[in-house]
């Protein structure tokens, strides 16, 4: 469940953007990003900011069903902003998404990639979109990169929330079994206060659940609240506080299902 209201995810998305319009100013467009293979720090720019207008128009029309996304991936999209134009642009479409998601209300009925069909799914989501790219275009840039508790710990609750759908038991092609006796993974937070460091996840049977206590796992995921978040996001470049002791495969399989929802 979301722990936070649909306007302050709002607000988030703005300040979110904010926060990466400061981190690029002056930036090479051309820089390679590391975390992203084959793109550079203005094809990365536009990516956040296709998003943002896609995710504004499901909200905005009420969508019932699917929303055609290729310009989010395409390399050509909105090519004809121009760089120059880029932070304007960017700031214009998180004010538009926030208006509409506003505007909607948290009750609206929208289509979702995943269960919700609320507006309140969108904003959550496109929060932590903005973050995790936020941390891209930082990396690709030179700047620092930082995230608010009460952000981080959203967004690695949602990624547990994602991992309890029943999607992620489809098998693999040629791919070890996620489910098994003794399956039980933890994610521990070094700098979380207390009653918020832990998430337990059981792997041991269908279907998945995780609960937010400490306890004795299979593997073990430790290290600073921002860290795990983008080592869930296989950002390794910025997650390198991050230790896994004990089942590091268990670890890597849990990543390869929960993130297939990523590619949706």
């Amino acid at each position: 469940m979301s722990r936070l209201s649909l306007q302050r995810y709002a607000a988030e998305i703005i300040a979110q953007t904010d926060l990466l319009r400061s981190a690029v100013e002056g930036a090479d467009h051309t820089a390679p990003v590391p975390t992203c293979p084959d793109w550079n720090l203005g094809r990365l720019l536009r990516h956040i900011g296709a998003a943002h207008r896609w995710a504004d128009t499901i909200v905005a029309t009420r969508a019932t069903g699917p929303v055609p996304h290729d310009r989010l991936d395409d390399d050509t999209a909105y090519t004809d902003v121009a760089p120059g134009e880029l932070d304007g642009w960017l700031a214009e479409g998180a004010r538009s998404l926030a208006g509409s998601l506003c505007e909607a209300g948290p009750d609206a009925a929208v289509w979702t990639v995943a269960p919700g069909g609320t507006p309140v799914f969108w904003a959550r989501r496109m929060t932590h979109e903005t973050l995790v790219h936020r941390s891209d275009a930082a990396l690709a840039a030179g700047a620092e990169f930082a995230v608010a508790e009460e952000t981080a710990l959203d967004a690695l609750d949602e990624w547990m929330e994602f991992g309890t759908l029943p999607q992620v038991l489809e098998p693999g092609p040629g791919g070890r079994e996620l489910l098994g006796p003794g399956r039980t993974l933890r994610l521990h937070a070094t700098d979380a206060r207390p009653g918020e460091a832990d998430r337990l996840i059981d792997l041991t049977a269908a279907p998945v659940t995780f609960t937010r206590a400490p306890g004795r796992a299979a593997v073990t995921v430790r290290g600073p609240l921002t860290d795990l978040v983008l080592a869930l996001y296989r950002r390794p470049a910025r997650g390198k506080g991050v230790e896994i002791i004990g089942d590091a495969a268990l670890f890597d399989l849990w990543l390869e299902r929960t993130g297939a929802w990523l590619q949706e």
